[in-house]
């Protein structure tokens, strides 16, 4: 008896707790025929506070920066370059009164520094000579000052990326330091014009020296190698010196990149008006011709020489400002105006140096901000610079030929390994 009224009880259990899984049996039946075409819907907006954005750099992240000495430099100017906060610069001056090389800085020389994002001073490294290297090193919140004699090692270095936007920052998202980006471009100006022919996926790779020491990065050597494919067309550099001690950077065939004329006075910077049969004029605001171009850059920004020559004018001229001509291989001039100075030692009949610095960028004369105006002359008349086909280098000698060849054979291999990847750093 017991034992049927258990039987009934465990059966009655069941069935009940058999209940809920039936109905949601039951409900996964209907619900394809529920019709929910009459639900109302409705919006509901709500304004919820939030918390106020705070600064999020607490200096967690540091990089290295390089400066080069520039003449006259103090300490103190040096430091501020390096974006080396204030409290830290007081720190270092007043920990290096007796460091003869930190007290006479010598111009050309790179510095570099360990820098965190919030501009505390890590380390900095001064390569005074190619044997004696100054380090000023944080120790517990004070600086020290120590010079040592040193054996650098070199290293070739290699890097490769794309453009996005800018080709500096392209280089500084591949880790590749300033100096060898502007030696790349200097490298290629005969055959790419950064002002107007970049393109983004361009992609770009470079060997270079760094000479270490004691494990660390010391300073920067020369660039060694480059290819940079523009619009799907691959350029390429090879640094090489003969035996004569003449050195420059070739392509593959053993052709020089020194071209007879760079395409442009300016590695970089914006152009912002260019060559034109009719142009408001944004002083007087009329319309007349432009027959130059305009490069608009910040005041004082050197400007080059495109090829060697004569200067056979250097002063003011009219609306020109303070203007430099430059006399090449007939029929061909040059002019730069609006300059806010002149280089060193121009005048009229110094010769000067394709590349070399015959003034800086300025907004003397008719000017409405600082550019350069540049003008390119056939016979004296003014040509469109950038529509123009200007002469070729030459080769190699027969003698030097077979000397390229042995050099540069690895390092386009290098170049050729790079060219399909995209690498931050690979040493």
């Amino acid at each position: 008896m017991n034992f049927a009224l258990n039987l009934n009880k465990k059966r009655i259990f069941l069935a009940l707790a058999t209940l809920p899984f039936l109905g949601v049996v039951t409900a996964f039946g209907i619900a394809p025929d529920t019709t929910a075409q009459n639900i109302t819907q409705e919006t509901v907006i709500e304004a919820l506070a939030l918390p106020e954005a705070q600064p999020t750099d607490s200096g967690a992240f540091d990089f290295w920066r390089e400066e080069r000495i520039s003449r006259g430099e103090t300490l103190s100017s040096l430091l501020q370059k390096l974006g080396i906060n204030t409290e830290d610069q007081q720190g270092i001056i007043s920990a290096a009164p007796h460091s003869k090389a930190m007290g006479n800085l010598l111009p050309g020389r790179s510095v570099l520094a360990r820098v965190s994002s919030s501009g505390r001073l890590l380390l900095l490294r001064y390569l005074v000579s190619d044997t004696t290297l100054v380090s000023i090193n944080r120790i517990n919140n004070r600086f020290e000052v120590a010079e040592q004699t040193i054996q650098p090692e070199m290293r070739p270095v290699m890097r490769s990326g794309s453009i996005q936007g800018s080709l500096f920052g392209a280089t500084d998202a591949a880790d590749v330091p300033d100096k060898i980006a502007s030696e790349m471009a200097e490298a290629f100006s005969g055959d790419i014009d950064f002002h107007k022919d970049l393109r983004s996926g361009d992609h770009f790779s470079v060997i270079y020296e760094a000479f270490y020491f004691d494990g660390r990065l010391v300073k920067t050597g020369r660039l060694l190698a480059a290819e940079f494919v523009n619009q799907d067309k691959p350029y390429q550099a090879i640094y090489f010196k003969d035996a004569q001690g003449h050195d420059g950077y070739y392509n593959a065939g053993g052709l020089s990149l020194k071209r007879a004329f760079l395409k442009s006075p300016m590695p970089f910077d914006r152009i912002s008006s260019g060559f034109s049969t009719a142009r408001l004029h944004p002083v007087l605001n009329i319309w007349r011709s432009h027959k130059g171009v305009d490069y608009a850059a910040p005041t004082g920004t050197p400007v080059r020489a495109i090829a060697d020559s004569i200067v056979s004018f250097a002063g003011k001229q009219g609306g020109y400002g303070n203007l430099v001509v430059l006399n090449h291989q007939a029929p061909y001039s040059t002019a730069y105006g609006h300059l806010s100075r002149f280089g060193n030692g121009l005048k009229r009949g110094a010769k000067v140096k394709q590349g070399q610095v015959i003034g800086y960028v300025g907004a003397t004369g008719l000017a409405s901000g600082p550019h350069l105006h540049y003008e390119f002359r056939v016979n004296g008349d003014q040509r469109n610079p950038l529509a123009m086909k200007l002469p070729t280098a030459y080769p190699l000698d027969n003698r030097s030929k077979a000397a390229f060849s042995t050099h540069a054979q690895p390092l386009t291999a290098r170049l050729t390994l790079l060219r399909d990847t995209n690498l931050s750093r690979l040493d």
